[in-house]
């Protein structure tokens, strides 16, 4: 009596047969053990679960407070530069001066426009260097015959001294 030959696959250990696709199991790899290629190059085959699409690098706490932290920096520093453009260290002969307190230690003098409302004193000489109260004097009396005021500025290498009178 002969046997007939077994059905399926012969090295299969206890696979249900039948459907494997309503079970929820890929099928079978074919002979050889590799799966077929579907599709175009570089793309995965029909079937295949497709990785989500990489989202886009976000910026940590620490990057953001540091670019905050930069920008405010820069801004006061751009501040600091525009306020000071009409101190007194950038006043030139002939131009005209407000002061913004009446403190004389410390008067603020301020660059301004000689048609301005504001406008008080205007600059007859201009000399760089260190002066005293009394050099002062003597040196805008040098300079200008008809000046009322002085003022000296010493900010470290850039010492000055204006000789002023009312506009």
């Amino acid at each position: 009596m002969t046997t007939p030959p077994p059905q399926g696959n012969p090295f299969a250990q206890g696979q249900p047969q039948g459907n494997p696709f309503a079970q929820g199991q890929a099928p079978d790899p074919p002979q050889g053990g590799f799966p077929q290629q579907g599709g175009q190059p570089g793309f995965p085959p029909p079937g295949a679960p497709v990785p989500p699409p990489q989202q886009g690098r976000k910026l940590s706490f620490k990057t953001i407070k540091n670019i905050v932290i930069v920008l405010i920096i820069a801004g006061v520093a751009i501040g600091t530069y525009i306020t000071s453009q009409d101190d007194a260290d950038t006043a030139a002969v002939g131009d005209c001066m407000h002061r913004g307190s009446t403190d004389d230690n410390n008067p603020d003098l301020e660059v301004v426009d000689c048609g301005d409302a504001k406008a008080q004193y205007k600059v007859l000489a201009k000399v760089e260097g260190n002066f005293s109260g009394l050099t002062a004097q003597t040196k805008c009396e040098a300079e200008s015959k008809d000046f009322q005021y002085s003022y000296t500025e010493t900010n470290g290498s850039k010492s000055f001294l204006l000789c002023l009178k009312d506009k």
